[in-house]
């Protein structure tokens, strides 16, 4: 489904982390804003508050997140999950979603109005409340596309950023990993919004992050953010049925929870986690290492310009 960039070689864009390095480098900030790009959400400070807000764009788009033959309720449910995914990774709870809808003209006002009923249904279910949005034509045959901006909140002492993992910190994931497209979990996956809020209240981790773009893609990531490297036990990566090694970690679009926590909380951590979650599963999968190690080295995971196999 997913589709890569043709360009000429001449003019070719980067892979993805390094065009949004690109893009973000220098961009101005507000005095309230505590972090910009590069965690899930940026935060910003609510003066005279203890908590601090949540701000998520996210953007799904025909061709390569979904195809017109998949449910529309579906895709819209997707289109918000996703949102709410990264505020669940940082703690927070979501509040309000503006909508924007490209549409070409020969889209099927009845695919429209499935679209807006699993927002609309997805919206009930997390707490969103639909403040808005925009909508804009498209030229024929162009895809559809749904970007939800997403506001959310969080304690100021229950955030939880991808940077803060230190050596010798156990690397676990939520749930398991691969085969989403295939069984079309990717349209139909929770948020692990109750999760994440349980986590940062009661065994803050010291970096957390959706997993969005497949753990071989997202694990550097929360490496780099946190200045360390890692040593992953594959064997240990829980699969979802009929998914291959290779799917686990490179497939994406999992929307799981990959966190670091203190080696001395762990074993109190699980205990606690199969009370209060017994039907999801928290897996040991590493630990953090010391800047430089990687052990393995990870390639591959979903990067929309193919800057990564």
């Amino acid at each position: 489904m997913h589709r890569k960039s043709r360009l000429p070689s001449e003019d070719q864009l980067p892979g993805e982390d390094a065009l949004v390095a690109l893009l973000v480098r220098g961009l101005p900030q507000s005095e309230r804003t505590v972090a910009g790009p590069g965690d899930d959400c940026a935060v910003v400070r609510i003066e005279g508050s203890g908590m601090l807000q949540l701000l998520k764009a996210d953007a799904v788009v025909e061709g390569v997140h979904f195809t017109r033959e998949m449910a529309a309720a579906g895709v819209g449910r997707k289109a918000l999950a996703r949102a709410v995914s990264d505020i669940a990774s940082m703690g927070g709870r979501p509040c309000e979603a503006l909508v924007t809808l490209v549409l070409p003209p020969e889209v099927p006002l009845s695919w429209v109005r499935g679209l807006y009923g699993g927002l609309r249904g997805a919206a009930r279910q997390w707490g969103v409340g639909l403040a808005g949005g925009e909508t804009s034509s498209a030229p024929r045959g162009a895809p559809v596309v749904v970007s939800v901006a997403l506001s959310g909140e969080v304690l100021e002492g229950e955030l939880v950023r991808r940077g803060g993992a230190q050596v010798g910190d156990v690397l676990a994931v939520t749930g398991r990993l691969g085969n989403s497209f295939a069984s079309g979990r990717h349209l139909t996956f929770a948020p692990r919004l109750e999760e994440g809020r349980w986590l940062a209240q009661h065994f803050r981790p010291r970096a957390m992050m959706d997993l969005s773009d497949g753990l071989a893609a997202d694990l550097p990531r929360l490496a780099a953010a946190s200045g360390v490297g890692w040593r992953l036990e594959v064997a240990r990566i829980p699969r979802r049925a009929g998914a291959t090694a290779a799917q686990a970690l490179g497939e994406g679009e999992d929307y799981e929870l990959l966190a670091a926590f203190p080696e001395n909380a762990w074993a109190e951590l699980e205990v606690a986690w199969r009370r209060r979650f017994p039907r999801l599963g928290l897996r040991r999968i590493g630990t953090v290492a010391k800047r430089g190690v990687e052990e393995p080295v990870l390639a591959g995971g979903w990067d929309h310009f193919g800057g990564r196999p």
